[in-house]
């Protein structure tokens, strides 16, 4: 899971943040394949500190429990959506840069975790917690990208940029991140912990099946008119046809 390290001066990342970032990477991955061998809420902080070559101490420097560490999976890749979001034109409609940025973390070594994850903790009411404060998370900072792109008082209507309401920007922010969430679960549905090329391209295609949805206002595949992700792409049923 790449993890973003906070450049310096001239874009330099210093010796610090370089080690910082290692141990977290450490941390996650080691977190990580203790969830595959033993499951949810079967391992402690001092079975991951020892897998990660590192002290209790450490590991609580980075993250408060177990959970905090497995849902940091989750985190990562919002994050790296959102920082997707954010380069995206500030007059282009926030559905349209949403859509981008899925599209931008097509590479099955960036959805893959996430996909690894959400199979992993299905049925753990604990990591389901977890997991909720994670797309919450994401849900806030749709919120605050949306507001830094207009100023105050700009209607939707008038195409110069996203409306500075309250309603309306939590409405749309939410919105996305439910689509989002329902993407995962119907993926996990039909190809269940399966996470082949062809498995991780169904759902790269509901994520962004799921914007379009968003932005047709729910008329229904048959009246979405094709996006040019969309006809770029195989549909899913042709990708599970595959």
């Amino acid at each position: 899971m790449p993890t973003s390290v906070p450049t310096g001066v001239g874009g330099s990342v210093s010796r610090r943040e370089l080690n910082k970032a290692a141990t977290r990477q450490a941390i996650t991955g080691s977190t990580l394949a203790l969830l595959r061998r033993h499951g949810p809420g079967n391992f402690t902080v001092e079975d991951i500190a020892e897998a990660a070559g590192i002290s209790r101490r450490t590991f609580f420097n980075y993250f408060s429990s177990t959970e905090a560490a497995i849902a940091s999976v989750t985190h990562g890749f919002l994050d790296s959506a959102l920082e997707q979001f954010r380069r995206r034109p500030a007059d282009e409609p926030i559905l349209e840069s949403a859509r981008a940025a899925l599209v931008a973390l097509a590479d099955p070594m960036t959805v893959a975790p996430l996909a690894e994850l959400f199979g992993l903790t299905q049925g753990n009411p604990l990591m389901a917690r977890s997991e909720l404060e994670a797309w919450d998370h994401c849900t806030e900072q749709i919120v605050a990208a949306a507001r830094e792109r207009s100023p105050q008082g700009t209607r939707p209507e008038q195409g110069t940029g996203i409306e500075h309401d309250e309603l309306y920007v939590r409405a749309l922010a939410g919105s996305v991140v439910s689509c989002g969430k329902a993407a995962m679960d119907v993926w996990f549905r039909r190809c269940g912990p399966d996470l082949s090329p062809k498995s991780l391209a169904i759902l790269r295609q509901l994520l962004i099946d799921s914007m379009g949805l968003l932005g047709s206002g729910f008329a229904g595949p048959a009246s979405d008119p094709p996006s040019n992700e969309s006809s770029a792409q195989p549909s899913t049923q042709n990708a599970e046809r595959s």
